[in-house]
């Protein structure tokens, strides 16, 4: 195969007849968001409010599995990859449009992911910092690259990666890229399932069912079957939830934990539990001195150890997730790939004081941790730990700050410790590992953090295309991180999402992204 080797790609299961034969096509889904979309661009964008809508409208070459740990195929019906690593050809589907109409050619894949790769158009430019050129002919698409890079199949399953046309794109006003995304994400035009139909800003969104898509549902027929979907904006977590009782909506995302058990009894709602990558937890100042130059006894292992012993987590799932949560056993969760579980800090305040008088606190210490100003989860969740640290002797004060204060504090190096949730924007453990623990990327999430062996590590996991070998990598970094504790563990939580009970076949993957190609209102 003139030096490829072929990579399969898994089209997932199929239905059983029944299930087939379930699926209804037509009418309208009112869906409840609890804030609104802001810029449909997908190269320039950094915000999961857009992120998650991103890829009802714009199709990827490659697309995340549902359970967020691997890839199949989207706009490339498959890829390869040669024996030396350093190239990848993907092979399009025959006869793609774009939503209105017009041809999707591999040209346009090569200018869409031109733009994405350039350093100064967005904050994901860097995911595909290994492509050294890029060749369209025919129905393919050549990726010659700088070295191997395992992260690319994931990376091209990513929100910024999107196809769109470049005819289009390049025929809207404006003098710059910049300027250019904006006029266009305000009728964009992609080759998703869906396509803009209707945007009065802070209140509603409409999106039309794209007729030129081509994945095919379970009938035989074209995807999606909705005719449409309808985003009712509503901040109010209560409004939504009464509107989704009344039958006013269809669905509705961000159902706070505290509502969770009982919208489960309700008979005729399907509270769903989606698993997710988010986790929660408490990052501490790892400097030897703060800022105002005082010691840091943060900066000792053994006290961050303490606290994470210190920590119950079981107690802090039932308290803060009311029992949806589960403890972290890594800084990834469990939905990432190659997750490799640690044992962790289970609960033991005896080894906490030890830990705490080996390093020189036999009485405990008084540290500060800063809040959002008017987040109950924050609050609920440093109140349980002010009472479980002061068993072992700390002291623990909380500083309620607004967003904006609190994000130039910690970004200044400024803090001793921050509450801090994050869930995973690519299905390769490269981004959470990049931000959580390597120095040279924003100090380890400011913490201040740095592990030569962790840094040498990723650094071959980069390029490393043997999967078993990268798996092994990775757990070597989760152990090392586990072991040094830079952080507080605390837990895992799911995406919270009421729906009625005639709908099938939403999604909400891992990554966060909403899926509804294959969604239907069952009659």
């Amino acid at each position: 195969m003139n030096g490829f080797a072929r990579t399969t790609l898994a089209l997932g299961a199929v239905l059983s007849l029944t299930q087939a034969l379930a699926a209804t096509r037509g009418g309208e889904l009112r869906y409840g968001r609890y804030a609104d979309s802001l810029f449909l661009d997908p190269v320039l964008n950094d915000a999961n409010l857009d992120i998650w809508i991103l890829t009802n409208l714009y199709d990827t070459l490659l697309q995340p599995t549902n359970d967020g740990k691997g890839v199949q195929p989207g706009l490339a019906s498959a890829y390869t990859v040669a024996a030396d690593g350093k190239s990848m050809r993907l092979t399009l589907r025959p006869n793609l449009k774009f939503a209105d109409g017009s041809a999707l050619t591999a040209q346009d894949v090569k200018w869409s992911l031109d733009r994405a790769r350039k350093p100064d158009n967005g904050a994901w430019s860097g995911s595909l910092e290994s492509i050294d050129t890029i060749t369209a002919s025919g129905n393919t698409v050549t990726l010659n690259l700088k070295r191997p890079d395992p992260t690319l199949p994931a990376a091209l399953a990513t929100f910024n990666t999107g196809i769109m046309p470049q005819k289009l794109f390049t025929a809207a006003p404006g003098s710059n890229d910049a300027a250019k995304a904006k006029a266009f994400a305000e009728k964009p035009v992609g080759s998703g399932p869906f396509v803009l139909s209707e945007w009065k800003k802070g209140s509603s969104m409409v999106l039309k069912r794209n007729p030129h898509y081509w994945k095919k549902g379970e009938d035989g027929k074209a995807l999606p079957y909705l005719d449409s979907i309808r985003f009712e904006i509503i901040p109010d977590d209560n409004t939504r939830i009464l509107k989704l009782q009344a039958g006013e909506l269809d669905g509705a995302e961000f159902i706070p934990l505290s509502r969770v058990n009982e919208l489960k009894a309700n008979p005729n709602i399907n509270m769903q539990l989606f698993p997710s990558t988010k986790v929660n937890s408490v990052l501490m100042n790892n400097r030897p001195k703060l800022k105002d130059g005082t010691a840091n006894p943060l900066s000792d292992v053994r006290v961050r150890q303490a606290l994470n012993y210190a920590t119950n987590k079981e107690a802090l799932v039932q308290i803060v997730t009311f029992g949806t949560g589960k403890p972290m056993k890594s800084f990834m969760s469990t939905t990432t790939p190659l997750y490799a579980a640690q044992t962790g800090y289970p609960y033991d305040l005896n080894k906490a004081k030890q830990l705490l008088t080996a390093a020189g606190f036999p009485n405990g210490f008084e540290v500060t941790s800063m809040a959002t100003s008017g987040s109950a989860d924050d609050l609920a969740l440093l109140t349980a730990l002010q009472q479980m640290w002061a068993a072992a002797g700390v002291r623990l004060k909380i500083e309620q700050l607004d967003a904006a204060t609190k994000t130039a504090r910690y970004r200044a190096a400024d803090f001793q410790m921050r509450t801090a949730a994050w869930t995973n924007d690519i299905n390769d453990p490269s981004q959470i590992t990049r931000y959580f623990a390597i120095f040279d990327n924003i100090e380890s999430l400011y913490t201040g953090f740095k592990s030569p062996e962790i840094d040498k590590l990723f650094a071959q996991s980069q390029q490393e295309t043997n999967r078993t070998k990268r798996a092994d990598q990775y757990k070597q970094i989760q152990s090392i991180y586990m072991n040094a504790a830079p952080i507080v563990f605390l837990y895992e939580t799911p995406y919270p999402v009421a729906l009625s009970k005639n709908v099938k076949g939403f999604v909400q993957i891992p990554l966060g992204n909403n899926i509804f190609a294959s969604t239907y209102l069952e009659k």
